[in-house]
């Protein structure tokens, strides 16, 4: 099985990561009063932790008298204390403060790249693996708490110590321990930056194989029943665990490369300290230094390199959290490929009247799938479009939805040019019941309730009961509280149609649009359910999309399609006396109907 070229793929080549960060910056700036806050807590923190070595100098070269016989420096060990209690008590009051900008941060991303995705078109829809996008999106806000965390916990923290540190060494001591210790990390950073920039490709394809390997793992549980069907349990496991042999391998050598990297840090940090101690040493020996300046370089010393060693740890985090970010980021900037005009009006729907004026589309250049179709729709009628598959009966219901813009021509309700109306105006007041009907894993209430959430009980009932679903909820145990399962496969296909019919109808449109919504269904299901929609198309404007030309033979009109041209149009019984396209179709269907018949 072919899988991901862990060779030519980067994902991340063109990063934009400063772009990234100024992007994302303004979610935590709405609590900018608690980050200064916080870090105003910080500084007190670390200054209190700076201080711990230097007041322990001065306990160590108290005690270093003939003065400790008589009385212990009792002072200077209760301020050892106080500050050891001050450092836990403001770094406690900082973690307080920020959490609440982190955690509403993250809230605020989450629904905003929700409420992004849904507002994106159907094409990038189409195209898109849920499993990689919701990866990439739980990865993608995360990364924002990591990011804030890390510049917030560790690296402010530590510069301010640095800054600290190298100051009392500097005003206290020779310039060699100065120079010595900005050196070493000098040192210490440009290592840890290029050594982890050189390792990052193993993260990054870690990262996108790990995606990759979840969204297959999503697919084939999405598609269980297909998996069972084409006994490919085996074959799905193998395509998984090829992936994830891919990750493997490149998990191994970034976790590999990370330890030469911890190795050189370590070693870094081990010759800096070295040489500190050194001069420190002999600055004792020659009488120019106490023992507590001994203590206190020592303690500064090791003090400074502890959260200097985390630093590395964190830049690698932070270089890893800026790559999730970026995927964020590219989500976001994917834009709509269908929008509003401007100046775009709200559709006023008076009467429901629908018309394609010379209408062309094209998914891609090479591929007309409409060609100057002219159809039209009086109010209250219900009109059919059926033909062979792929003469683009689906692509005019899509393209009423204005889930795709036309090529060219232009399609009016009531008169009124849709691409010139709100898309929110527009689908307020039409209603779809596909071929294949979504179900939330939720209960049969919530289900037929989404067509409109603020409608009553009342209401709810009224629609189940057009649609003949009352009965069977009656039945059931837990009546509408019962939940459906995922896609709503515990229920049967034409209860899952009869509920997607009473979603629609909920919704009181001036336009149902049913697409194929038989076509899955065997002859006595189909016969309850065109009873449901016959019902429900009364009094209301309604575009049949079919395939079974049984179920249209009542329809107020008939367009055929061929080609993506309309080739005939008129009642079912003009079109069967007129012995073209749709009296073909009718013939072979009615074949196969006496064929099933006679195989009963």
């Amino acid at each position: 099985m072919k899988g991901i070229n862990a060779r030519t793929e980067d994902p991340h080549s063109t990063r934009t990561d400063w772009k990234n960060l100024r992007r994302l910056f303004p979610y935590l700036w709405e609590f900018r009063g608690r980050i200064m806050l916080a870090l105003l807590c910080l500084m007190v923190a670390k200054a209190a932790t700076v201080g711990v070595p230097v007041l322990l100098k001065h306990i160590v070269d108290s005690l270093d008298t003939e003065k400790i016989a008589l009385q212990l420096p009792i002072v200077l060990l209760l301020g050892y204390g106080a500050l050891r209690l001050s450092t836990g008590l403001f770094n406690e009051l900082r973690d307080v403060l920020f959490a609440r900008a982190r955690f509403h941060a993250i809230r605020r991303l989450s629904s905003e790249v929700l409420w992004h995705l849904h507002q994106l078109s159907l094409r990038f829809h189409l195209d898109r693996r849920t499993g990689s996008v919701t990866r990439d999106l739980e990865r993608g806000t995360q990364s924002l708490s990591s990011l804030s965390n890390y510049f917030v916990f560790t690296v402010i923290p530590t510069a301010f110590e640095i800054l600290l540190v190298t100051g009392i060494l500097f005003t206290s001591y020779q310039p060699q321990f100065t120079l010595i210790t900005l050196g070493t990390i000098i040192v210490y950073v440009v290592f840890t930056i290029i050594f982890t920039n050189w390792r990052m490709h193993y993260r990054h394809l870690a990262n996108k194989l790990d995606s990759a390997a979840h969204s297959q793992a999503v697919d084939s549980l999405l598609n269980y029943e297909t998996v069972k069907y084409f006994n490919n349990e085996k074959y799905e496991v193998e395509r998984y665990a090829d992936t994830l042999n891919q990750w493997e391998q490149a998990s191994v050598k970034s976790s590999f490369t990370m330890s030469l990297l911890n190795f050189g840090q370590a070693t870094i940090i081990a010759l800096g300290v070295t040489g500190i101690m050194i001069f420190a040493a002999q600055g004792v020996v020659a009488g120019d230094m106490t023992i507590g300046d001994l203590v206190l370089v020592n303690a500064l010393m090791l003090q400074l390199f502890i959260p200097m060693n985390m630093l590395g740890i964190v830049y690698r985090q932070i270089t890893y959290s800026l790559a999730d970010m970026d995927l964020l980021a590219k989500l976001l900037e994917e834009t709509p490929e269908v929008k509003d005009e401007t100046n775009a009006k709200t559709l006023a729907i008076t009467q429901g009247a629908i018309r394609f004026n010379e209408v062309s589309f094209s998914y891609t250049p090479e591929r007309k799938i409409l060609d100057k179709v002219n159809l039209e729709i009086l109010p209250g009628q219900k009109v059919a479009v059926v033909g062979p598959s792929g003469s683009g009966k689906s692509t005019i219901a899509r393209l009423l939805f204005r889930f795709y813009d036309v090529t060219e021509g232009s399609v009016y309700i009531d008169e009124q040019n849709i691409m010139h109306c709100t898309q929110d105006s527009l689908r307020q007041r039409i209603s779809m019941v596909p071929q294949d009907t979504m179900l939330f894993n939720e209960t049969i209430s919530f289900n037929v309730q989404y067509g409109n959430p603020q409608a009553s009980e009342q209401q709810l009932l009224e629609a189940l009961s057009l649609v003949n679903l009352d009965a069977l909820i009656a039945k059931l145990p837990d009546g509408l509280d019962t939940v459906v399962g995922e896609r709503g496969l515990k229920l049967s296909g034409g209860e899952i149609q009869r509920v997607a019919i009473a979603r629609a109808i909920l919704k009181k449109p001036n336009i149902i649009v049913f697409d194929e919504a038989t076509s899955s269904l065997d002859t006595n299901t189909e016969v309850a359910v065109m009873n449901a929609i016959r019902k429900v198309t009364k009094n209301v404007t309604s575009l049949m999309i079919a395939h079974r030309l049984s179920t249209i033979i009542d329809a107020d009109k008939i367009y055929v399609l061929e080609f993506g041209r309309i080739v005939e149009q008129g009642s079912h019984t003009q079109l069967l006396a007129s012995d073209g396209l749709y009296s073909q179709l009718w013939a072979l269907q009615q074949e196969d109907a006496q064929q099933e018949r006679e195989n009963e």
